[in-house]
């Protein structure tokens, strides 16, 4: 209720001031000052886009889930939910100032890439070596005489040798004087060393390795110097094995007919051998100086890449080849770098738990952490581990492609032209639309169909169930397609196809389900354990999908527990982090085969409980809004 006592209220930078009633919101102060601040959502406090900094004096404490703890205590506000309570002076923050505040609120930070966690001791090093010349008296033939003087000076006991190398052994030994620079890897710590590499004399010749994240839809890699650690570039593609299966199952399934196995091998390695040969190309560098490649995927992905049977994966009991990968040549696998490069496969947990999250569980230290962690890795399958530095917990829920734009009616991977954040004004129903590469928008991404339905939900353009309805002042954008009821985001006047951008009933029903699957894992984990949802202490979100996700939006819906925003960090690509670590560490790859045997592994198909609760999360955001008290609170 606004009082008759008055307050003086001045607006920086602008240096306007106006005098209104206590009680009077912020934003209509402004407005009588000449400032407009941007309220896409109508004034209802949903979209974080009108904060403001309150400098000096008093305002009501509006409650605000737009902002944590810390924000709220540093003076910001939303204006259009937050009133006066006497004089102050208030700072109106720029554009991208205002995003950055709203974006450390609301939604994950982004983290580096890649970084390394371990000293720099990589199962590939250079090593120089002077030898005692041969004699009638000492006439050790060349290769025992090179792997007596590793096993003096480096402590190697146990060394074999490629063959072309062997070849050339004695040639370079003498040409050098006795003296030569040489390559090992000692990759199978259980086995002999490698020489891969004899150099005449003192020398410092290029030495690289590659980390790659072998997705179901992505395929990333980065090359990286093994002497100084250094990233030197980095570059992804679509795995070409989408052709054949948009997920594992089809893929799985697709192999079974005969010569599709090798096809869906060839594929993998021949999206690998494009993104080397680019990176080569770029650094202006060459491929047979590339001496390791340490690859993360999930565990059918691996089973692709090594030409192992996964058909057994997929039937029950659901049991792989293998968990812990032989460590093989880039020669055997048609990787086109030099032929004696090892390719080290991280462990997998189990058959739908696999390698990219042990690499997710070593590069986010998760197993060394003293709280309660719950860590996330959503794409096109969802695995989720549980635990802290006594013990951990892992499972896999079947999310399918849909939040990575598959099956969508305009869905598509978060790139260039994908919409990320949609805001829906409450009284107009006009769309607010942000887009990767602020360009004219060409379809929707993961983060962008998360938020278009939390903003239907809570503005109500779809129930609970996700139909859709034609709520007054929507009729416009709300029809009937070929699909059935849908919502149009984006006309075609205004899109960069000349289409009309739409989310479908049917396109929200298979996000519903996606989401369902996750929450749904998440909770049977936890109770499994005897433990609650508010015990976890902190969540880690990995890979691609978190990179622009609003958290506020994914509880809205259900994706995610309602839990403070705070607890919640993007981490990146764990999946290649872990990659980048092992390739530099022998310690990290140590660490990741503990890893992988020391997660337990929970079976959900086998689990009562799991349809229970996957059926009572396959509404928005759950039938019990009692586990969704914040979303309560802005839909009732």
């Amino acid at each position: 209720m606004v009082s008759h006592r008055m307050s003086k209220i001045i607006f920086l930078p602008a240096e306007k001031s106006v005098e209104v009633p206590v009680g009077t919101v912020i934003a209509d102060a402004a407005a009588e000052a000449g400032l407009m601040l941007d309220a896409p959502c109508g004034g209802q406090g949903r979209c974080g886009k009108c904060l403001v900094k309150v400098e000096q004096g008093r305002v009501s404490d509006a409650e605000s889930l737009h902002l944590t703890a810390e924000q709220s205590q540093q003076g910001w506000v939303l204006s259009c939910v937050t009133k006066v309570a006497g004089d102050a002076v208030i700072m109106v923050p720029s554009g991208r100032e205002r995003d950055a505040v709203a974006a450390e609120g609301s939604t994950t930070r982004v983290a580096n890439t890649v970084h390394l966690d371990w000293p720099i001791l990589p199962a590939v090093q250079q090593l120089f070596v002077e030898l005692p010349v041969p004699s009638l008296v000492d006439n050790t033939d060349d290769f025992s005489r090179l792997s007596a003087e590793l096993g003096n000076k480096y402590g190697i006991e146990n060394l074999d040798a490629d063959l072309p190398v062997i070849q050339e052994l004695s040639d370079k030994l003498r040409q050098g004087n006795w003296q030569a620079t040489v390559t090992v890897d000692t990759s199978n710590q259980e086995c002999a060393a490698i020489l891969s590499r004899v150099s005449s004399g003192c020398q410092k010749n290029p030495l690289l390795g590659v980390a790659v994240d072998i997705g179901t839809t992505n395929v990333v890699i980065t090359m990286v110097d093994l002497v100084t650690g250094r990233n030197m570039g980095q570059l992804s593609a679509p795995n070409k094995q989408a052709t054949c299966g948009e997920d594992v199952i089809s893929r799985i399934i697709y192999g079974e007919r005969k010569g599709n196995l090798k096809r869906l091998n060839l594929l993998v390695i021949q999206t690998i051998n494009e993104l080397v040969d680019e990176l080569v190309r770029q650094q202006s560098i060459k491929a047979s100086d590339i001496y390791r490649m340490v690859i993360a995927g999930n565990t059918t992905m691996i089973h692709f890449l090594l030409s192992l049977q996964p058909k057994y994966i997929r039937l029950e009991p659901y049991v792989p080849v293998a968990t812990h990968f032989p460590l093989v040549s880039a020669r055997e696998l048609g990787i086109e770098i030099n032929p004696a490069a090892s390719v080290y496969c991280l462990p997998a947990i189990a058959a739908y738990v696999g390698g990219d999250i042990t690499a997710g569980v070593l590069g986010s230290r998760l197993f060394e952490s003293d709280k309660l962690t719950l860590f996330l890795d959503i794409g096109t399958n969802g695995e989720i581990v549980l635990g802290n530095a006594d013990w951990m917990m892992s499972c896999a829920c079947s999310a399918g492609p849909a939040f990575e734009g598959a099956g969508i009616s305009c869905g598509m991977p978060a790139v260039t032209g994908a919409i990320e954040d949609v805001t829906i004004n409450s009284e107009t129903f006009e769309t607010t639309l942000k887009v990767v590469g602020d360009v004219l928008p060409l379809g929707i991404c993961g983060s962008g169909m998360i938020s278009a339905i939390a903003e239907m939900l809570v503005t109500g353009v779809i129930d609970k169930a996700g139909h859709i309805w034609q709520a007054d002042g929507a009729k416009s954008r709300v029809r009937v397609g070929r699909r059935g009821a849908e919502y149009v985001l984006c006309w075609a006047a205004e899109s960069g196809t000349g289409k009309d951008i739409t989310l479908t009933e049917v396109d929200i029903n298979n996000l519903i389900r996606t989401k369902a699957a996750i929450y749904a894992g998440v909770v049977v984990m936890v109770k499994s354990l005897g433990i609650s949802l508010a015990d976890i202490e902190q969540v880690y979100i990995g890979g691609a999908f978190g990179r622009n996700l609003n958290i506020a939006q994914a509880i809205q819906i259900g994706l995610f527990p309602d839990l403070p925003w705070e607890k919640y960090h993007y981490l990146g690509n764990t999946s290649l982090l872990g990659a980048y670590n092992v390739l530099l560490s022998r310690q990290a790859q140590q660490k990741a085969e503990d890893i992988a045997r020391e997660v337990t592994y929970l079976e959900l198909i086998t689990n009562s409980s799991f349809m229970n609760e996957l059926t009572a999360a396959s509404f928005l955001p759950h039938t019990d809004l009692a586990n969704f008290p914040s979303v309560k609170m802005i839909t009732d």
